[in-house]
């Protein structure tokens, strides 16, 4: 089942030549969004001791937040129908959980929120497990470690991130991925865009230098895309986490036992297997 719920865009930030007031009001929009969590987190917390593994059991249904637009994690095949790595990891928790999955649309800037308000159980959602983050939501134990790097054009000269200096470079908002370029190429003209399919196509149209994001989300646009590369060193380490509300103990555990029953069984590597063709570069963590 896939349902789409509303969520408020972040709007796509304009180039401009003040880079500074640029990020200024980005980051104090995002304080803002994260001080808003913080207040509803407590209600959300509140609801989840009301024996949320019980309620999903009892409905039968695991509502999963994740996204459509970030190959290979969630994305759109050939037939409009949403796939990729994060949901298959769902799809194997709710199996282990005896019960279907719904999977609903959430992007970067609404899949705490939607988590938070109990519009979804859980969100598997390509998120970096940050400390800012944990103080709004829970989170599982870290099921996928990325890394950051860059993606230019065959016939680019940008070789990493010293040839970045007052060249433009696309970003997805309101992620990690754009704290870590600010600060790692300062002089660097950074564009923030609503999702990462915007980000690319900016691109894919020469209106950016270059476009930075997670290692295999970028390898996920450039196969079937030739002219574009990827440059550099990888420049942050980036542990995805399944999202989950503040006091859910129950639900965390069994989402933990299950990834790590994946992981003993060799359905995880499988899973890493299919969508990146390659061997797990981190284990999961099991615990006795």
């Amino acid at each position: 089942m896939i349902r789409s719920l509303p969520g408020r865009m972040a709007r796509h930030q304009p180039k401009t030549g003040d880079q500074k007031t640029v990020i200024n009001r980005r980051k104090l929009g995002l304080t803002a969004t994260f001080a808003t969590l913080l207040i509803l987190a407590p209600l959300g917390a509140a609801n989840a001791q009301a024996d949320s593994l019980s309620k999903i059991k009892e409905r039968g249904t695991l509502k999963a937040g994740v996204k459509f637009d970030t190959p290979p994690f969630g994305f759109l095949d050939e037939k409009n129908e949403p796939t990729g790595f994060d949901l298959d990891i769902v799809r194997k928790i709710a199996e282990k959980l005896g019960v279907k999955v719904e999977f609903v649309k959430v992007t970067s800037p609404t899949r705490v929120p939607l988590l938070v308000s109990g519009n979804v159980d859980l969100v598997a959602a390509s998120m970096t497990h940050t400390r800012e983050r944990d103080r709004a939501i829970d989170f599982s134990i870290t099921y996928y470690t990325g890394g950051q790097t860059l993606m230019v054009p065959t016939d680019s000269k940008v070789t990493g991130l010293k040839d970045l200096d007052g060249r433009e470079v696309a970003v997805q908002q309101g992620t990690t991925l754009e704290k870590n370029i600010v600060a790692a190429a300062p002089k660097a003209k950074v564009t923030a865009f609503k999702d990462y399919n915007s980000a690319w196509l900016a691109l894919a149209q020469g209106r950016v230098d270059a476009l930075t994001g997670s290692l295999n989300v970028l390898q996920g646009f450039q196969r079937d895309n030739p002219k574009f590369k990827m440059v550099g060193e990888l420049f942050s380490v980036e542990p995805f986490g399944i999202g989950i509300r503040q006091g859910d103990a129950e639900l965390r555990d069994a989402v933990n036992f299950a990834l790590q029953d994946l992981w003993t069984s060799g359905e995880y590597t499988a899973l890493y297997r299919k969508w990146f063709n390659a061997d797990p570069t981190y284990p999961i963590e099991t615990w006795p």
